[in-house]
């Protein structure tokens, strides 16, 4: 509709205009100057009269009174050419907004609108808002996967790119997680449905995009105060260059007048209130096309801010997935007894060190007795009672806590593990006092964390720490293969927490990357909390302020990049606003400016910040600048 009052705008006003030129009676170019004026003011009076309500001026109300003080003045043609420009650019906007929005609302229509289900025996077709959790769904070679749902029979490869931004197909088999709007690849599919329609993480992400569009940036919230002001100077301004030439130095009103609302024109902060949101809505829309959310514009300005970056060690700079390499039972213990009690309560678990012992279990044919009393202890181990017998599971640490001493012998196995960068842990049973085994797990690093740490410091990142729960062997052998500047080990969740306060006194704003789920007061505590590998991950999604949801350590600096480009575009696009206005405003004072040119210039300057920041939904680039 936008569109249809704007050609109906420019069309009236025309044909008005070429009435008068004519010598046509001046009835009929009234009335098409009033639809004109009608057409051209409508949205902009809605918008104005619903802020003026809530006793807020708007841009809006500036121009329209603009267009009816020339008309009042006997120059209704410029009047509605104001109109009719001031028309254009904001349909212009909203189209231009609008892209943004659309790219993001564009990824659930990647999602099916029918799933073939296996119901009672039949299989049907539905419409996916009729699916409900337990449902089993048929997926073929190359169809789009409806439903987010957990493999239970098939296997193929997965194009998960419009949720982990990844180009790479992903392998699926029995048991591992699929995603609604992802596309399968050669292989038939059978899923049993984990989450309803409304509900999919596409879903999900689709909602957080548009509600971190909708909060405002600290730079968008203090423009929209100074709006606020600057709109009512401008009103009073437009009284002042009335009244007062007339009235004190004896000029004619309809000069001063006409001079009054060339002012209203030239001197409305259109452009410079539209400079933030225009660059903010296009950097969130491409972050998250590309795996990466952003939960806010107040996020995305302090991620272009950091100084220094904390990661947390397990599946963050290392690979986040250990393997059981040592396993020595102690005592009367043999390795098989060992392993599948202790593997029995670290079942319970969801750490990743938990689960490599439970792989190994598995890995060996061990069926794992029913653990229960189970209870974990962040940063130290696990206890659980099987088969009547209560196991402590941990590091030293715990036992330390605990009040139980180490044998020589146990202390010697532990000092000759952590030597090898190996984590090592201890398994006792309570109550005879006896030690069940001793464990060595193993975590690699990632292959492109050593250069992600390399190029966040030569961006200007003037510090990168690795933060770990591990013992300080491990942790100097993973921090020298990383590159860090510095770390540090045997912390608990509440003294990263207090680490970070201090990073932060120390360096300025500071980022905490971690998994989003072990980490989750340590992101609280940070400037920006990032966490990765968020598809599928409630807590991830929750906790942080900035999801990468890719497993993939190579998104950050494509985030901070981003970031970093919609700082440097809102700076430019609020420089060339007030550039704009006070160049206009000199013009109008200096050369008496036509109201149709200082239009013209009001409004160009407000479409090329809009496209300005459209740019940001094309920034690819890994790399980015300094601080």
């Amino acid at each position: 509709m936008e569109v249809l009052f704007t050609v109906i705008t420019l069309l009236a006003g025309l044909a008005a205009w070429l009435g008068e030129q004519l010598g046509l009676p001046g009835v009929g170019g009234a009335a098409l100057y009033l639809v004109a004026y009608a057409a051209g003011g409508y949205y902009g009076l809605l918008d104005g009269l619903e802020l003026l309500r809530e006793r807020k001026l708007d841009v809006n109300l500036l121009m329209i009174l603009a267009a009816v003080g020339a008309a009042f003045i006997g120059q209704p043609a410029e009047g509605a050419a104001l109109l009719f420009l001031f028309s254009l650019s904001n349909t212009l906007q909203t189209y231009a907004m609008g892209r943004s929005r659309r790219a993001i609302e564009a990824l659930l229509d990647l999602r099916p609108k029918t799933a073939t289900v296996r119901r009672d025996g039949e299989v049907v077709t539905l419409p996916v808002e009729e699916l409900v959790v337990g449902d089993r769904v048929l997926v073929r070679p190359g169809e789009r996967i409806p439903i987010d749902g957990v493999v239970v029979d098939g296997n193929s490869q997965v194009d998960q790119a419009t949720i982990t931004g990844e180009s790479m197909p992903v392998a699926k088999g029995v048991g591992d997680p699929v995603f609604a709007g992802t596309v399968n690849g050669n292989g038939s599919l059978e899923i049993e449905t984990t989450h309803r329609a409304q509900d999919t993480t596409l879903a999900r992400i689709v909602q957080m995009v548009e509600e971190a569009q909708a909060a405002k940036a600290n730079t968008q919230r203090m423009l929209d105060d100074f709006e606020q002001v600057y709109a009512v100077l401008v009103l009073l301004g437009a009284v002042l260059l009335t009244l007062v030439p007339v009235l004190l130095l004896g000029h004619e009103f309809q000069p001063s007048f006409y001079r009054a609302m060339t002012w209203l024109v030239v001197a409305s902060p259109c452009a410079l209130v539209i400079s933030t949101p225009a660059s903010i809505l296009s950097a969130i829309a491409n972050a998250a096309r590309h795996g990466v959310l952003f939960k806010g514009g107040l996020h995305l300005e302090k991620t272009a801010a950091i100084r220094a970056v904390a990661f947390d060690k397990t599946g963050t700079l290392t690979v986040g997935k250990p393997r059981l390499q040592t396993f020595i039972p102690l005592g009367v213990w043999d390795e098989v007894d060992a392993l599948r009690l202790i593997a029995a309560v670290e079942a319970r678990s969801e750490h990743p060190l938990a689960q490599a012992i439970v792989g190994a279990a598995h890995e060996r044919g061990l069926s794992l007795p029913e653990a229960t009393d189970f209870q974990a202890f962040p940063g130290l181990g696990v206890e659980g009672r099987v088969e009547g017998m209560k196991l402590w599971i941990g590091n030293a640490r715990m036992f330390a806590r605990r009040g139980v001493p180490l044998p020589e012998n146990v202390r010697s196995l532990l000092r000759e593990l952590e030597g090898r960068g190996v984590t090592a842990m201890l398994a006792y049973r309570v109550e005879d006092a006896d030690w069940l085994a001793v464990i060595g797990v193993a975590d690699a690093l990632r292959p492109d964390a050593a250069a992600v740490v390399q190029r966040l410091k030569d961006a200007g990142v003037q510090r990168v720490i690795m933060l770990t729960g591990d013992n300080e062997r491990v942790a100097a052998a993973i921090a020298a293969q990383a590159g860090v500047d510095e770390f540090h080990a045997g912390l608990l969740p509440q003294d990263k927490v207090a680490l970070l306060r201090s990073l932060r006194a120390k360096y300025g704003p500071t980022a905490m990357v971690g998994d989003g789920v072990n980490d989750a007061p340590a992101l609280a505590t940070a400037d920006v909390g990032i966490a990765m590998g968020g598809a599928g991950t409630d807590v991830a999604l929750e906790t942080a302020d900035v999801v990468l949801m890719a497993d993939d350590l190579e998104k950050l600096p494509f985030a901070i990049g981003l970031a970093r480009a919609a700082r440097r575009v809102v700076w430019q696009n609020l420089v060339f606003s007030l550039a704009v206005i006070v160049l206009l405003v000199a013009l109008a004072f200096g050369v008496r400016l036509p109201l149709p040119f200082g239009v013209l210039g009001h409004e160009g300057s407000t479409v090329l910040v809009v496209l300005n920041g459209l740019r940001l939904l094309g920034y690819r680039s890994q790399g980015f600048s300094k601080v």
